[in-house]
């Protein structure tokens, strides 16, 4: 299988969307309906115009197997109004928002792939700290695939009403230190 990385926008919308419903229907046959509920987000109004929001003003980017888009995620310079109670960073930093697959492709590494290429994006930004937040109750089986694509949890958080445990993660993505003979510049 042949993965590929495209930049997307807001006409893949729609493709993010499917992801997001297969990644519950998943869930849901899984029994861990905690995370996400057991209703399509795509029939949730905050979730689309979340998602809109976004894919409209963030990098968004698409891993494809084989031409088939298979995971998407948005990339943002902050965390958002969300987790505007917890303490910022004090540095640049780039933000990972609704990472989502097809689960047709669990297990053939588009997830990470999709990751690593935020990683690599940050970097060339010129940014050194990559974050994400995500669900981090039941079985943190997904906190632990944060931890396998090189993340570390730094802060737990609460939100709201059913107090649905997060957790956000950093990654650094270090910058190249100055060539031998060069002055940093400043």
């Amino acid at each position: 299988m042949r993965i590929t990385i495209r930049d997307g926008g807001p006409a893949d919308i729609p493709v993010m969307l499917g992801m997001l419903d297969s990644s519950v229907e998943w869930l849901v046959s899984q029994g861990r309906t905690r995370q996400w509920g057991t209703a399509p987000l795509s029939q949730q109004t905050r979730t689309v115009e979340s998602v809109t929001r976004y894919m409209t003003e963030g990098d968004v980017f698409v891993a494809e197997a084989d031409g088939v888009p298979a995971a998407a995620l948005t990339l943002t310079d902050s965390p958002g109004a969300y987790l505007a109670h917890l303490p910022p960073p004090g540095e640049p930093e780039r933000y990972i928002h609704w990472l989502a697959s097809d689960r047709r492709f669990k297990g053939h590494g588009v997830g990470s792939a999709l990751l690593a290429h935020a990683a690599e994006a940050t970097r060339q930004a010129g940014v050194d700290l990559l974050r994400v937040d995500c669900y981090a109750g039941d079985d943190r089986r997904l906190v632990a695939y944060y931890e396998a694509n090189g993340f570390t949890p730094t802060q737990t958080y609460t939100a709201g009403e059913h107090e649905w445990p997060g957790l956000v993660l950093a990654r650094r993505v270090r910058l190249p230190a100055p060539s031998a003979g060069r002055r940093p510049a400043g």
